[in-house]
């Protein structure tokens, strides 16, 4: 799964890049906690095109069809396929490569208010096409959903049996642990918030999109939340408007890894590969010109 060599310095899921530039070097210790560096981005996608390539992909295809769910997954694993940065993480005041691409997510077990919940956690690669990708969380999703418990909901099942007291000892280890890299991989090998990308699909509950906090423990860098689906006016270049159905996202980032101008160019990408979802029929790893 990883193409990287490990040297002293480097975690079992990342890289250490020592050679940073002195204000990327420096501003993990000015603001070492990922919860306060949160940088938001609202983003609005014109939902025509998708809407038609759907249509078409589906037309033969009613046992397990393509969702927008997954042309959106796929448009997050090529762009941070194609922007590496935003697979960076920083812990313990250092800066890192992770050495593998993941997306997380929540799956409901049931539609109810006693409905249980299973954590999804999905390795991709630089070949991941849209086609691997909705197979890759049809399986996983078939998988939560199932009588067996999630390895993250199993290991949090059994600390919280512990007294308080004890279980805030062994999360004070863990914090530690998480701080140099050295949480047993059996613990977190499915946590969310140690994912390159957490995402929430709120529009599936219908739910507007909107900001989510990131977390200081784990190393995730980017939570991405899904709205619902809504018709919005759009305006052509010429100024006219026209009323089409449209999906937020919300994005939220450690403004710590990357600059503005690099967010900037990432975003224009993810929101060029949704408008133009053959796109991401390609691998990942393809690049595509988009300005």
């Amino acid at each position: 799964m990883s193409k990287f060599r490990e040297k002293r310095g480097d975690r079992r899921d990342g890289v250490w890049l020592k050679d940073m530039d002195p204000m990327h070097a420096f501003v993990p210790y000015l603001y070492p906690n990922r919860a306060d560096n949160e940088a938001f981005i609202s983003e609005r996608i014109d939902l025509e095109n998708i809407n038609r390539y759907l249509a078409e992909k589906n037309k033969d295809n009613p046992e397990e069809p393509l969702k927008l769910f997954h042309v959106i997954l796929a448009a997050i694993v090529k762009t941070i396929t194609l922007r590496p940065k935003m697979n960076r993480f920083i812990k313990g005041g250092r800066m890192y490569q992770r050495k593998f691409l993941s997306l997380a997510f929540v799956v409901k077990k049931k539609f109810s208010d006693n409905g249980d919940e299973a954590l999804a956690f999905v390795n991709f690669d630089s070949n991941s096409t849209l086609e691997s990708v909705k197979d890759s969380v049809y399986a996983e999703i078939n998988q939560c959903r199932s009588e067996k418990q999630d390895n993250s909901t199993a290991g949090m099942d059994m600390l919280t049996k512990l007294p308080r007291f004890i279980l805030r000892i062994v999360m004070w280890i863990l914090h530690r642990l998480d701080y140099y890299g050295r949480v047993p991989y059996e613990l977190i090998k499915t946590d969310p918030n140690h994912a390159s990308c957490f995402i929430t699909n709120l529009g599936s509950i219908d739910l507007k999109s909107g900001y989510h906090h990131l977390s200081n423990w784990g190393t995730n860098s980017i939570f991405v939340v899904i709205g619902q689906k809504k018709m919005s006016p759009v305006y052509d270049r010429e100024g006219n408007m026209t009323m089409k159905e449209t999906l937020d996202l919300g994005l939220t980032l450690d403004e710590r890894i990357a600059d503005g101008y690099y967010y900037s160019k990432t975003v224009k990408l993810l929101k060029y590969l949704l408008h133009n979802p053959e796109l991401l029929e390609l691998p990942a790893e393809e690049e595509v010109k988009y300005e």
